[in-house]
């Protein structure tokens, strides 16, 4: 057997439950890359929408105006569906009889946390199986690996002189399973954590906004609600 083997002919040589644990792990890692990707441009657009929404909103605009602006729009998602699904029902619940200030702030901040809820849980796709990869990737390995090399330890009993050209090669292939298993592990919590980190900074954004202007829709509410008397 010669003395230098590549990745593939360790793959070709190992056994086949051993194949089953790489071919798995190598199915992990392309699916984790392919969801960080995806994920990192989510995130980085829903950021940059973020600031220019922002920008807009504080730049004095006026509210109905820029309702009418983002729901002309066929696609409204992060912070401008919080804005909307508020201030809609800020305009439902003005034209309704109970239109005491409070009850149209309250029920104005509930439906912007039905909203927040359901961006947040858009950023957070797919990150549970990151972090599934992360926690798994390396035990498979390590199952692949202990199998690998129990059967070479098994096929060594059947020689009555064993040396360490006989026994390298299995070990070998069989610790591709554990190096697989990391490159598979890694990325993915890696990925894991800089998303989490990154969601929860959305996440607190969101909710400053939405607290910021419930209180300028209360502060409108209520100034109505004097004039009226």
């Amino acid at each position: 057997m010669s003395a230098e083997l590549s990745i593939l002919d360790l793959f070709l040589l190992a056994s086949p439950l051993v194949k089953t644990v790489m071919l798995i792990l190598l199915g992990f890692s392309i699916a984790s890359w392919a969801m960080i990707i995806q994920r990192r441009k989510i995130l980085i657009a829903a950021r940059n929408q973020l600031q220019q929404f922002e920008d807009k909103f504080w730049s004095g605009a006026d509210l109905s105006k820029l309702y009418a602006e983002v729901t002309a729009r066929e696609h409204i998602e992060g912070i401008e569906s919080l804005f909307v699904a508020g201030f809609k029902e800020f305009a439902r619940l003005r034209k309704s009889n109970l239109n005491t200030p409070q009850a149209v702030v309250d029920g104005t901040h509930r439906a912007m946390r039905v909203a927040l809820s359901r961006e947040v849980d858009n950023l957070e796709t797919h990150l549970p199986f990151m972090a599934t990869v992360g926690s798994i990737s390396p035990y498979i390995g390590l199952f692949g690996t202990v199998w690998g090399i129990m059967n070479s330890f098994i096929a060594l009993g059947a020689v009555e002189q064993a040396t360490l050209a006989m026994v390298a090669p299995g070990i070998a292939e069989a610790l591709v399973a554990t190096a697989m298993g990391l490159f598979a592990a890694i990325p993915a919590v890696m990925a894991y954590n800089r998303f989490t980190h990154n969601v929860e900074k959305l996440e607190n954004s969101y909710g400053n906004f939405m607290e910021e202007f419930s209180s300028i829709l209360q502060r409108q509410t209520s100034a109505a609600h004097s004039n009226a008397q």
